[in-house]
């Protein structure tokens, strides 16, 4: 079988294993619905500045915001947990003894993740759009979709580079949440930010959570032009290709003693 083939054997095979578990299937789509309610009832209904110096509804944002949430918990979270745990149970092992060639394997679970993000951000973009009157980025569409694959790629490579220092399996949710959590905190992501102090909106701006969010909104909300925000996405791509180069280095196949 080609290498694209097998590739396309391997997501069809993840996405049947993922199915299979309904519970986990149900909260990975209900989880970001959840934040997104739970935000637009506590902040309430201001009107905030986004990207591009349009001014929305604090709901429309969180549209746009929990949509970034979605990829970045599908695509890093959620990879580097589960691979961390199927290498602790020595499946790694066993598919690396197989002829099923690594890059094919893992860029199935790569695949397989992004489809679950595009997904998400779907369900996020027509829930936001029945219930909180945000607007669907038709207009910037080529954009959207660009900066979704983007983000998805990158994060999906530095969620396989993260696992190189989980020791294991049961030391994973700890710390692939505490990698992750404070910088969403700081990038505009929970917590819509007009004037944030310098040191918050340096850190922000120094990962790539913040690029993505800030590219998302300016996808979402660009009452001109094409949407695309190069700056963003290029420094997404940098994260991303550092992600690759590390995981490449130092991916373990096999449990960590």
């Amino acid at each position: 079988m080609s290498g694209p083939g097998q590739v396309v054997r391997q997501v069809l095979f993840t996405n049947k294993a993922f199915w299979r578990n309904p519970a986990s299937a149900f909260f990975t789509f209900a989880f970001p619905l959840m934040f997104l309610v739970i935000f637009t009832t506590l902040f309430g209904e201001d009107e905030i500045p986004v990207v591009g110096g349009v001014t929305v509804s604090v709901s429309t944002f969180y549209v746009a915001a929990i949509s970034a949430f979605s990829v970045i918990s599908a695509c890093y979270t959620n990879i580097a947990i589960s691979v961390s745990f199927q290498r602790d149970a020595g499946i790694l092992k066993r598919i690396r003894g197989t002829p099923l060639p690594s890059w094919a394997f893992l860029l199935g679970r790569v695949v397989h993740s992004t489809i679950i993000a595009v997904i998400l951000v779907a369900i996020c973009a027509l829930f936001g759009a029945a219930f909180y009157d945000a607007e669907l980025p038709t207009r910037t569409l080529p954009a959207f979709l660009v900066t979704l694959l983007v983000g998805a790629a990158s994060f999906s490579a530095l969620g396989l580079a993260i696992t190189a220092v989980i020791p294991n399996a049961d030391a994973s949710p700890a710390i692939v949440n505490a990698s992750i959590l404070p910088i969403l905190f700081l990038s505009d992501i929970f917590i819509p930010f007009d004037n944030p102090p310098a040191w918050v909106d340096f850190v922000g701006k120094v990962f790539p959570v913040r690029h993505f969010s800030d590219a998302m909104q300016a996808a979402y909300f660009s009452p001109t032009g094409s949407g695309f925000s190069g700056v963003d996405l290029l420094v997404m791509a940098v994260w991303g290709l550092l992600g690759l180069v590390l995981a490449a280095r130092y991916f373990s196949w096999e449990p960590r003693k």
